[in-house]
């Protein structure tokens, strides 16, 4: 612990109230200015009007509009903020019953010596959830079991954000069948939906297959050199409750046979109502709670045992919670001050007087920048490609390369950015400092965005 008290990182809280202020001083050196919006009699969506852009009187946050953001953006958040309460319950009710414990180890004990083979079966998993889904929030079901799995397999907490989380960036960024964001900036771009998913699915396999390599290379030195991982003190000093003791693990009961049955059919129903029916947050939500109810009842638990652990599995996600709340007070603070359409615009006459054989490369990093203010992938679709549609017209490329820059600008940033709610979340979970994961990412990151730079200027040559 001394060594923890030596290296005690910035809090997370305390990162984020920073980041807040800097958005209030944002709003005082950027003028302010605003597009006109139309609604799409279509769709419905709320769409910029391209060459609408006036500036406008000084919108500036001020002291008493940052304390109020905190409050307005636990309110914004809410829905992804409750279903973590939801999460966090479920997994301290099925916890109680020690049925996850034993699940856990004899799938470990199974792949004993070889637990790196999880990681890319996981990874495939998740990638395929977010290409073909846009699965992302969901994600933070799993990070309890993963860091409980890669604790004990020698492995670290990093690694266990990153076989989600990496998987699904990467999942987005080669989103094949992904509504949220390509259907989305096709549909806006008069495109029929899903077209051009052969560039998409290569995409979505290079870019898997370069996340794996790196999960698994980082997994198997950490396992080697545990030391020398970004994650070790944290982990020594706040993860060791999660390493399930395999030697002393118990034989499965009948009572915990059928809480994990439960459990792995509340998983089925999830995901297919995900496919299917079209479930997001208050959905899932409603199933996890029937999951945690009846698997407390068949794992043998009183009600009132049941209450008190669900309100210990809530107070575990209080800080994910709160930071989910900031990084939406930080993204109100600038669409409240009108500084965001102010960016916009600057941006998109900066790409304007790109050659056009730069032009897609440009646009890739236009998103990613601008991916940081507005992390919603529909959203930034509804706000930039009205402008992206006719920018890449008058230069040439084709409106099918605009939606690819479009889509791989909207993927990365959402996990290296301070405004990517459930990133921070997800940390806030593990207790690994931001920092951290910015070290362990980064050189991903940029092998990331090489590897769209490659595929773009393809595009652009080939006439995709």
């Amino acid at each position: 612990m001394s060594e923890i008290r030596e290296k005690r990182p910035l809090h997370p809280m305390l990162l984020m109230l920073i980041v807040l202020v800097l958005c209030v001083l944002v709003s005082y050196i950027i003028p302010a200015g605003q597009y006109m919006r139309i609604t799409d009699e279509t769709t419905g969506r709320l769409l910029v009007v391209p060459g609408s852009f006036v500036f406008m009187q000084r919108t500036p946050a001020t002291i008493f509009s940052l304390l109020t953001s905190i409050t307005r953006g636990l309110q914004e958040g809410a829905d992804v903020i409750f279903f973590l309460f939801i999460i966090g319950g479920m997994f301290s009710i099925l916890n109680g019953t020690g049925a996850i414990n034993v699940g856990l180890a004899s799938l470990l004990k199974l792949v004993k010596g070889k637990e790196w083979l999880l990681i890319p079966v996981f990874m495939i998993l998740f990638g395929c959830g977010s290409a073909f889904c846009g699965n992302f929030e969901e994600y933070l079901v799993f990070v309890p079991l993963m860091l409980g799995i890669c604790i004990t397999a020698g492995f670290d907490s990093l690694t266990a954000v990153g076989i989600i989380f990496i998987a699904a960036t990467a999942g987005y960024g080669g989103s094949i069948t992904n509504s949220f964001t390509v259907g989305t900036a096709q549909e806006i771009a008069g495109l029929p939906l899903f077209s051009g998913m052969g560039m998409r699915v290569t995409l979505f396999c290079v870019l898997e297959l370069i996340s794996i390599t790196y999960v698994l290379w980082y997994a198997r030195f950490i396992k080697k050199n545990p030391k020398l991982g970004g994650a070790y003190i944290y982990d020594m000093a706040y993860n060791q409750n999660k390493l399930i003791k395999l030697e002393r693990i118990p034989s499965i009961t009948p009572r915990q046979t059928l809480v994990l049955t439960v459990f792995g059919l509340g998983m089925v129903i999830a995901v297919i109502g995900v496919v299917r029916w079209g479930f997001y947050v208050d959905e899932l939500s409603g199933v996890f709670l029937a999951i945690g109810m009846i698997g407390g009842a068949v794992g043998g638990l009183s009600p009132t045992k049941m209450c008190e652990r669900f309100l210990e599995g809530i107070r575990d996600m209080l800080l994910p919670a709160m930071m989910l709340g900031l990084a939406h007070s930080a993204v109100m603070l600038l669409k409240e001050a009108n500084v965001m359409d102010t960016i916009l615009h600057s941006m998109a006459e900066t790409l304007s007087a790109l050659p056009s054989g730069l032009m897609a490369c440009g646009m890739f990093i236009f998103h990613e920048l601008f991916n940081v203010i507005v992390p919603s992938g529909s959203a930034q679709a509804g706000i930039t490609m009205p402008l992206m549609v006719p920018l890449s017209d008058m230069n040439g490329v084709s409106r099918q390369t605009a939606v690819l820059a479009y889509q791989l600008g909207d993927a990365f940033t959402n996990i290296v950015a301070p405004t990517g709610g459930e990133i921070l979340a997800a940390l806030a979970i593990c207790r690994v400092p931001f920092g951290k994961w910015l070290r362990f990412l980064l050189p991903l990151f940029a092998i990331w965005c090489m590897t769209a730079l490659v595929f773009l200027a393809y595009a652009g040559q080939a006439g995709y």
